[in-house]
């Protein structure tokens, strides 16, 4: 019988239950994934099944992970995002939350860059944890990505940007993630990179504070180089403040666009 175990082909006898297929391939195994779902060590195997075998607590290797990855992206698509570099500048609501979608995703190196500390108040939408409050923000996320996806390179600077220093920190990055709180800030990010001698592209964001509705924020165009998301209305104000579910939505239009970028999917 042909089948799948965590993604590679194999060939077994008819008759074999998925127990005994633990104690040939992958002896300690505790957690037995059966076309999608947990099952028993006693029920029997048919052709085409695809099976998991699990040790509670155990670490895949970067083959293993990435072979994941490519099975669920297709292996064409996962092999661009390995190579890829991306920037991010700023890792709060929305920064962090488009690192953890590109670390999810295989996204081979980001290169994250803030000052910021992790405050109790950025806990009601940013990608941090109780226990990491009074870390810098770029070290406390470089915990929580190696968590989710260890195998993902990413190059860390706890500086204040400016225009002097966004060159040298975003060079190897063909595309850099706006992710600031102020206007001022992210314009001065966004004309720093376009009046470059590089061809980076920018993914920005404007309007997205608050509990407006879902689709108002959108992905545009706006230049041959230069993204923007948002609905470009929604400051935060009281009454109108920063919350994780619209913050959220923002930040994963600013992932799925890099994504696009890189895959070549807007030229």
């Amino acid at each position: 019988m042909n089948i799948r175990i965590n993604e590679k082909p194999a060939v077994i006898e008819s008759g074999l239950t998925l127990g005994e297929l633990a104690a040939r391939h992958k002896t300690g195994a505790d957690v037995l994934i059966l076309n999608g779902f947990p099952a028993l060590a006693t029920t029997a195997l048919n052709d085409g099944d695809e099976i998991f075998l699990i040790q509670r607590g155990e670490i895949p290797t970067q083959e293993e992970l990435e072979g994941l990855m490519a099975a669920r992206h297709t292996p064409g698509v996962h092999a661009i995002l390995k190579k890829s570099v991306v920037g991010i500048a700023g890792v709060g609501g929305l920064g962090s939350a488009v690192a953890v979608a590109l670390a999810r995703i295989g996204v081979g190196t980001l290169i994250i860059a803030d000052f910021d500390v992790v405050e109790p108040s950025n806990l009601n939408r940013q990608q941090y944890f109780v226990d990491q409050i009074g870390q810098y923000k770029v070290d406390a996320l470089v915990d929580n990505l190696k968590r989710i996806n260890p195998y993902v390179t990413v190059e860390s600077h706890c500086v204040l940007l400016g225009p002097k220093n966004i060159p040298d920190v975003f060079k190897k990055c063909p595309v850099v993630v706006e992710a600031f709180d102020r206007a001022d800030m992210k314009a001065m990010l966004v004309n720093t990179l376009l009046s470059s001698d590089t061809e980076t592209v920018v993914v920005a964001a404007s309007g997205l504070a608050g509990y407006g509705p879902n689709n108002t924020i959108s992905t545009q165009k706006i230049a041959g180089r230069l993204y923007l998301v948002g609905d470009n209305v929604s400051e935060a104000r009281p009454g109108n403040g920063l919350m994780a579910p619209r913050v959220g939505i923002a930040a994963h239009h600013q992932a799925n666009q890099v994504i696009r970028i890189l895959l070549g999917e807007d030229k």
